[in-house]
This record gives structure tokens, sequence and C-alpha cells, in this order.
């Protein structure tokens, strides 16, 4: 069975678009709360703190959006009984541009509503090619179910980028693309920005967010959708020195000047794994900071 029709599938998309307006323009977190759930709330809850700790001078006026339907790709996946409901749509939020995020929605029973869990924002406009039947649902198939296809393999591989630049598992489970060398990227510019005044050790973080969601790609292999936390610790490289927080750690810091700054990211990933032996490739990612802490310098603690 399908988890929902697809004219019920629109319908949860345009709810979403229209909750998560009214939501976002007086950062309402109990509102919020009824359309996202997962990794995708915890970004976004993120977003407002760090907006609450600009000055309102700073704060950009909010601009509503909504998904544009009529170019929404749809992957509703035929469920087995007992199986939670979920389904995957390929997204714009601008009229006539082609799709560019893949969002992940479940279904909340307790709540007798669909929830966003997730949103990837894609590397290029060519989407995966996931399996449809004739009446176009998808088929689901487990994001665990064996070494080659798990999610915790891609995680695993994920972290790696971001805390060695693919140097143990990275390299190895990923085929080179824009995803992945971005996440290269990160490791190789961030971790030496400081010169010899500081450093900066990536690492991963307790991950609440272990669901993963797969669909069967036309070649027999597997669309991946799973979240990943992380972390960044920067610190200076002797006493004497000092880490000034940027306006958009405010909400956090409090432009209070640090010895070291531990920020927490969560992040949204999406994966393609073939059905042979061969490299998987990350399509996208999305990353949001969700935590930043650290010891004040001691004159700042000094005075406290």
């Amino acid at each position: 069975m399908p988890a929902l029709s697809i004219a019920q599938a629109r319908d949860v998309i345009t709810r979403y678009s229209e909750i998560n307006n009214e939501a976002n323009a007086e950062r309402d977190r109990r509102l919020l709360d009824t359309v996202e759930d997962g990794p995708l709330y915890a970004m976004s809850l993120s977003d407002y703190t760090e907006t609450e700790g600009l000055p309102a001078k700073d704060r950009k006026p909010y601009k509503a959006w909504s998904y544009d339907i009529t170019s929404a790709k749809l992957y509703i996946p035929r469920l087995a009984d007992g199986q939670e409901g979920w389904f995957a749509a390929a997204l714009s939020s601008e009229k006539g541009k082609a799709p560019s995020r893949l969002a992940v929605f479940a279904e909340r029973p307790q709540h007798e509503r669909w929830e966003m869990v997730s949103v990837v924002d894609l590397d290029s406009q060519k989407l995966p090619d996931v399996a449809l039947d004739r009446e176009g649902y998808a088929t689901a198939v487990a994001a665990n179910d064996n070494k080659h296809l798990a999610a915790d393999v891609l995680r695993t591989a994920v972290l790696d980028n971001f805390a060695t630049g693919g140097t143990n598992s990275g390299s190895k489970v990923f085929a080179p693309t824009k995803a992945s060398k971005q996440q290269i990227k990160v490791h190789d510019e961030t971790g030496t920005r400081f010169g010899n005044q500081g450093t900066t050790v990536f690492d991963a973080a307790d991950n609440r967010y272990n669901d993963a969601y797969a669909l069967k790609t036309a070649d027999g292999g597997a669309l991946i959708l799973f979240s990943h936390t992380h972390t960044q610790t920067d610190s200076v490289a002797h006493s004497g020195l000092q880490i000034n927080p940027g306006k958009d750690d405010r909400a956090w810091l409090h432009d209070v000047p640090r010895t070291s700054i531990r920020y927490t990211f969560v992040c949204n990933d999406a994966a393609t794994v073939p059905s042979k032996a061969e490299p998987s490739r990350l399509i996208g990612y999305t990353c949001a900071r969700t935590d930043a802490s650290g010891p004040p310098v001691p004159s700042w603690s000094d005075r406290a």
C-alpha cells in the first residue's frame, strides 16, 4: 500500500508551506512543531535562536515563500504492513524553476498529521533516478539492510570527510562529487585558517537523529536520506590569545571572548548507492549550527 495518494501528498506540502510561513513570521516554536520534526525542527529552532541573538536592527525582515507544487516530483513508497508512513519530494521554492532540494515527510499517527523531518539542498538539478511503478509509486528499501546499503556506513564516511578530509572511510565510500569535495574543503580550509595562532578539530557528536529513508533507484541501487551531527572545536594556540565570537554566535556566546569554542552542527545528507560494489555518491547535504559554547578568557571569568 502507498503511504498516501499523490493528491494527499501535494496537500501535505501545501499545508507545510502555509504553516511554516506563519510560524517563521513570529518565530512560533509551538506552531512550527506541528509541521516539522526530527533534525529539520532542530535546525529551524537554531535559526530562530540565532536571529533572536541579533539586535532588532540587524534582523532581516521575514519574506514569505512556498514550495511550487506544479514542479514538485513525488516519491511515495509502497509500504509493508506496519511500516510507518513517509514520502520524499523533490521541491523548488521558486515558481518555474526545476526542483533543487529533497525533502522527507513522515507520518505522526499519534498527532494525526504529517511533518517534514529533513530537507537537503542538492548539488545539481539532475534528480536521482528513483524507480516508479505504473501508478507512479516508489519502492521503499531498508536503509540498513546490508553493509553495502547501510546508512550507518554513509554517515560514518560523511563524518570522516569533516574529521580527516576523507582519509579513512570518506574517500573509500564516496566517489568524488561536489558535495563530498565541499565537506573535505570545509575540513581543509577551516582546519588551517588560524595558522599558528590556533587549531580547529572536527569530530562526530552524539546523533539523536538516526532515522534513515531509502528508495529503490532504476539501476537497482538506492537513494538514501539520512542525518548526522558533528562538532567543530576552535582553540587558541597559547594563553594570551582569544577568539572573538561573530554576531551570528551572539545568541550562544554573548559577545564574550573565548579561549575555545565548540560548535555543534546538525546536518541532513542525501546519497545514491549503486547496486554493484562501487562507491556511493553524496549528492547533497545541508547543515545548521545548533549550539556553541566554550570557556571565557580569564579576564572575563575574573569579572564574572
